[in-house]
């Protein structure tokens, strides 16, 4: 963190209120305290996100003093811009809005809460990962990361995205959670949810499009490991309540969290790489 507020002139933390993004802000509070951060968020607002993670979002922007840039999806629909797909996700239709946020705001450095662990698409990716103009990614272009020495070297109208989580296990991302006594919102832990079932998934039934005919509602006690929007994110069954119970279930668990519980990772074999490549992640 220290880095990059070094190194680059306008950087923006990509805040939605998960748990990656919320352990990223902790480590930039804590990089500059007792100083306020250098930095403003940003969040990609799909108009289908969990009202708890919202709720959340506001209320640590607003305890922080920090400002909040949102790029909103509904509205690039509302104008013709974007059009809702079929199976009712919006989590593909982020990129435009994002990589559009970043260049009339002029970012130079975007921090990401990505993983290496989490899919294969961002296991080969850079702690410093450099985008052109467009905001696309060019593995060619990507420069060797010896030690922890980053080259944020960047053309003019060009950004680098900054993921400091990339070696960071979801196992660890808990762990320092618990650790830190840090504060989520509680769809991470067991809840009463009213669910159905698609493509293996346990959706939330909801106002954005789901369930369709055919998928029947149920109520069960799930919690989130990953946190998208309502129409891609998966819940799981669970009775964790406490952050011990959720690291003992995440110890035994042999599935990846985007693995078990993403849809818009599965729309193909190289999804995260196309949107990759395009500019999302």
């Amino acid at each position: 963190f220290r880095e990059v507020a070094g190194e680059f002139e306008r950087p923006v933390i990509l805040f939605s209120g998960g748990k990656d993004s919320i352990v990223m802000l902790h480590l930039a509070l804590k990089a500059f305290a007792p100083a306020a951060i250098p930095f403003s968020l940003l969040h990609v607002d799909t108009g289908h996100n969990f009202p708890e993670v919202l709720e959340y979002r506001d209320r640590v922007v607003a305890a922080h003093g920090l400002r909040l840039h949102v790029a909103s999806v509904q509205d690039y629909i509302d104008r013709g811009v974007l059009k809702e797909r079929a199976d009712g996700t919006r989590n593909p239709l982020q990129t435009l809005p994002l990589t559009e946020k970043i260049q009339s705001e002029k970012f130079d450095a975007v921090f990401g809460g990505g993983r290496r662990d989490e899919e294969k698409a961002r296991a080969k990716e850079r702690v410093f990962s450099l985008r052109d103009e467009f905001s696309q990614w060019d593995p060619r272009r990507q420069r060797p990361e010896l030690w922890n020495l980053y080259n944020g070297r960047h053309a003019p109208g060009e950004h680098v995205r900054v993921f400091p989580l990339s070696n960071w296990t979801e196992l660890d991302v808990w762990q320092y959670i618990d650790r830190e006594g840090i504060e989520l919102p509680q769809i991470y832990f067991a809840h009463e949810r009213e669910v159905f079932r698609r493509n293996g998934m346990w959706l939330t039934a909801g106002d954005w499009g789901g369930p369709k005919d055919g998928e029947t509602v149920e109520k069960r006690r799930v919690r989130y490991r990953t946190v998208g929007d309502m129409s891609c994110t998966g819940a799981v069954d669970s009775e964790a309540t406490t952050l011990d119970a959720v690291i003992t279930e995440i110890a035994a668990s042999r599935l990846t969290e985007r693995g078990a519980t993403r849809a818009d990772d599965k729309l193909s074999e190289a999804a995260m790489e196309d949107r990759k490549r395009e500019g999302y992640f």
